[in-house]
């Protein structure tokens, strides 16, 4: 049994009306557009539902996808519950330097509610670019909060930055197009067109 930790999303052992749910779900369905072809990594796969929603809707597009995950609970739990021929699950600190030359780069990766739980977030914004092949996709969620070093509701968190600093993130690499985008709930749309006054997330379509 994987631990319910309050942050980690078990679909079997959630109701279909749990927000965390709805906003996870909804962010790997907002994804599958931008998967079109090639190898696709799921950064920070936890219990393996989100790789496992790229590989059954993109099975006829894409050649595999791998989900990497810290905990190697979770990757057990992945490996039992969501098998598929196109999926893989493995244990990875995303943090660590030089993952492409164990993962090799990849045409799209996601990585949803990750960056705020990581303290050395330099080697893993560096990582999520190094893993992109040229012209590749890197689609990349986080919570947003009083900024770096402030205080923030959740334990599991280093914190939560603001949205100019999420805007920043990737201000020192060479990229083609960043757009940008808020959530609330599994409502997703451009930052640039938005219609609530509130949105607690935001998400990041960066194409190398």
């Amino acid at each position: 049994m994987l631990e319910d930790t309050g942050e980690r999303v078990i679909p079997e052992e959630m109701l279909i009306t749990n927000e965390l749910l709805i906003e996870h779900v909804a962010r790997y369905h907002f994804a599958l557009p931008f998967i079109k072809k090639g190898r696709v990594l799921d950064m920070a796969s936890g219990s393996g539902f989100g790789t496992h929603i790229i590989a059954k809707k993109k099975k006829k597009v894409i050649d595999e996808v791998i989900g990497l995950d810290i905990d190697d609970q979770a990757i057990a739990y992945a490996k039992k519950n969501y098998y598929h021929p196109k999926s893989s699950f493995h244990q990875a600190d995303l943090a660590e330097e030089c993952l492409v030359d164990t993962w090799g780069q990849f045409d799209v990766i996601t990585s949803f509610e990750t960056f705020e739980h990581i303290e050395a977030e330099t080697n893993f914004l560096t990582n999520a670019y190094d893993l992109l092949k040229p012209g590749g996709v890197l689609i990349m969620s986080t919570p947003f909060g009083a900024g770096r070093g402030e205080p923030c509701g959740s334990p599991f968190h280093v914190h939560q930055i603001t949205p100019d600093e999420f805007k920043a993130l990737f201000s020192d690499k060479q990229v083609t197009s960043i757009d940008y985008y808020l959530q609330k709930g599994a409502l997703i749309q451009k930052e640039s067109d938005p219609v609530l006054d509130y949105y607690p997330l935001g998400i990041l379509v960066l194409t190398k």
